[in-house]
């Protein structure tokens, strides 16, 4: 059966979802969404995702989107058990904090500081970026004795967040002077299935097209 993964190369999201599938062993039919000239309006893609957001993954009839709801069906559909989700109550929790912590700070305060730089000529705001500071500080206080931000084992929750964090390469935030982070950041370079396929090359399409924006 064919899971199809709309998305686009360079997004966070996208390369977490690319990770997951990565570490699951599966095969995704990577649907490429052009963005820039707004494939993701056309109707029938907003018969898929009336939000028009990437990534969104269609599999068995089911269409769904936000990469962390992705990731988690994955494993809850073709991994049942596997330590990247635990199914215990309080570890799948922390997994879940972790998650939510992502999307609703860490990842949100990025975009607030650095997309309107790249997108919309904005200068860098000091304010926002001391929020992204006090997220990876919280980070940083996460990993505290721990190899993994959920515990001893890999689990989406570092997959989500290394595609996170690692896109902060293309600003001006160093998150490597965060000593847990960094330790952290090189253990799941090292660790995650697939890493540079499914991580890397989209991070290097993320600082093409941020070194382009800033030129104009």
């Amino acid at each position: 059966m064919t899971i199809d993964l709309y998305y686009v190369p360079g997004s966070a999201p996208c390369r977490a979802v690319l990770l997951t599938a990565k570490a699951l062993n599966l095969n995704l039919n990577l649907k490429l969404v052009d963005l820039h000239h707004g494939e993701q309006l056309k109707p029938e893609y907003l018969k898929l995702n009336p939000q028009h957001t990437v990534p969104t993954l269609v599999d068995d009839g089911l269409s769904i989107w936000e990469s962390r709801a992705i990731i988690t069906y994955l494993v809850n559909k073709y991994a049942k058990g596997s330590s990247l989700y635990p199914e215990d109550p309080k570890a799948r929790a922390l997994v879940d904090q972790r998650l939510y912590f992502d999307i609703g700070t860490l990842y949100q305060r990025f975009s607030d500081y650095f997309y309107p730089q790249v997108f919309a000529g904005a200068p860098a705001d000091k304010a926002k970026n001391e929020k992204v500071q006090e997220a990876l500080q919280l980070l940083d206080k996460f990993l505290e004795g721990q190899k993994y931000v959920a515990g001893p084992n890999l689990t989406v929750a570092d997959l989500s967040l290394i595609a996170s964090v690692s896109s902060l390469e293309a600003s001006d935030i160093d998150f490597k002077k965060y000593a847990n982070v960094k330790r952290w950041y090189e253990t799941v370079k090292s660790t995650a299935p697939g890493y540079q396929e499914a991580n890397e090359k989209g991070l290097e399409a993320f600082k093409g097209l941020v070194n382009s924006m800033l030129k104009k």
